[in-house]
């Protein structure tokens, strides 16, 4: 580990803590280095509360981080596997996302994989039919939330972390969970990766050579897509030109919609998922494709890709009484009054239930609010959490673009800014 530290100098140290063998040798081998505590070394632990005793090891985790002088914070997360996740995939995505809220600006983020994770990750690409960046295995490094991860042991094999852990007689963790064959990769490390290294003692460094290979190759295409997706994209809302995305050639197009969706805090589709986007990419005007995974939506809309969480349920006969105050609105975005002053009378907020129309100021005509939010290129899944304004029964004003001279009298100078949750 000094040897990486030197490698690697920038940026404050944080190691993802399980307790197992593997982040307990990392974290000590650190924990012993004047210079790792020098740059704020702190532990994280993730309690995903799948055992019983997960609380046990939480605490022995922060004792054990304790007694080695470092502060080590527990997380406790909700792991959901409700909605198409695998178990394995649930909690790692509840992980990775507690560990991305939880670095600060700059931070390194350590992680103990080493070689032999490193082969049963290529295995579980290829099986899955990845391309060259998935078969590429995992990079050594590569931005999480404000801060960075970081796996400098990739070249180490497993034996390597054990031998420590024995000789330094350190408490670990054995988490049964690691044993349960029917989880993907326990069945690739306990079954296969035996049985492939008896008849192919080099299988693993073969594998990681091979994903050394994909991994240079993928960084040489790595400049084209990017190139690309600066021109695709239009900064201003986040979308991306849709059938200059497919006419992309696939080595260019996977690896640009993957880094696309991540820009944004989302997961990378599955292949089907993805031909289904490269299908909708043509859709007629009028129509209104939306591709769903877990956590992910991807509209297609006036020919562009659009890429957002799933839009939560919202009551349409919610309703508010406001005069100006800073307004949380049902789908989690919120409405404010620029500058903040307090309105005369109030006005009731409620949201779109259809029919509504309205003589925006300076206009001749009453408007439908249908063709208002079309002519103004108002995307579909924002008009429904679109906050109109009420005085009595008068619809005076929608959003923060349209108002009646009523609407404008009651505002005075001041004007709503409506900031939806995405």
């Amino acid at each position: 580990m000094h040897g990486a530290l030197r490698q690697h100098p920038q940026g404050s140290l944080c190691v993802a803590y399980s307790g197992g063998p593997d982040s307990t040798a990392v974290l000590h081998a650190l924990a012993q280095l004047p210079q790792a505590h020098a740059r704020g070394l702190r532990a994280l632990h993730v309690d995903h509360g799948l055992h019983p005793d997960s609380h046990i090891w939480a605490e022995h985790c922060r004792q054990l981080a304790q007694a080695w002088g470092v502060t080590c914070l527990v997380l406790r997360v909700d792991v959901d596997h409700a909605r198409g996740y695998g178990l394995e995939a649930a909690a790692r995505d509840a992980r990775y996302r507690a560990f991305a809220a939880s670095l600060q600006k700059g931070e390194q983020l350590v992680l103990a994989h080493h070689r032999d994770d490193q082969a049963e990750t290529v295995l579980l690409k290829l099986l899955r039919g990845a391309g060259p960046e998935g078969l590429g295995g995992m990079r050594a490094t590569r931005r999480l939330g404000d801060g960075q991860l970081w796996r400098p042991l990739l070249d180490a094999p497993r034996q390597t972390l054990r031998r420590y852990v024995e000789q330094h007689e350190l408490p670990c963790i054995d988490d049964p969970s690691n044993h349960d064959a029917r989880l993907s990769r326990n069945f690739l490390r306990h079954e296969i990766l035996p049985r492939l290294s008896q008849h192919w003692p080099q299988a693993v460094d073969s594998i990681v050579h091979s994903a050394r290979l994909h991994r240079a190759a993928t960084e040489a295409l790595e400049q084209q897509w990017r190139t690309e997706g600066a021109r695709l994209l239009d900064a201003s809302n986040g979308s991306l030109d849709a059938s200059g995305w497919l006419a992309l050639s696939p080595a260019l197009r996977h690896p640009l919609l993957d880094d696309w969706l991540h820009a944004r805090g989302l997961s990378a589709p599955t292949s089907a998922q993805r031909e289904q986007i490269e299908r909708q990419c043509g859709a007629r005007e009028g129509q209104l494709p939306c591709i769903r995974w877990p956590g992910v939506e991807v509209h297609v809309w006036k020919g562009r890709l659009w890429a957002l969480p799933p839009q939560p349920a919202i009551d349409p006969q919610w309703q508010a009484r406001w005069q100006g105050e800073p307004l949380p609105l049902p789908d989690g975005g919120s409405l404010l009054l620029e500058p903040p002053v307090r309105l005369p009378a109030p006005l009731t907020v409620r949201l779109r239930r259809g029919g509504e129309h309205l003589r925006p100021a300076g206009d001749p005509h009453t408007r439908e609010l249908r063709d208002l939010f079309q002519q103004s290129g108002m995307p579909p899944w924002r008009r429904a959490a679109c906050p109109m304004f009420y005085a009595g029964e008068e619809l005076v004003g929608a959003g923060d673009r349209w108002f009646t001279e009523r609407g404008i009298a009651v505002l005075g100078d001041a004007r709503p800014r409506w900031q939806p949750a995405w």
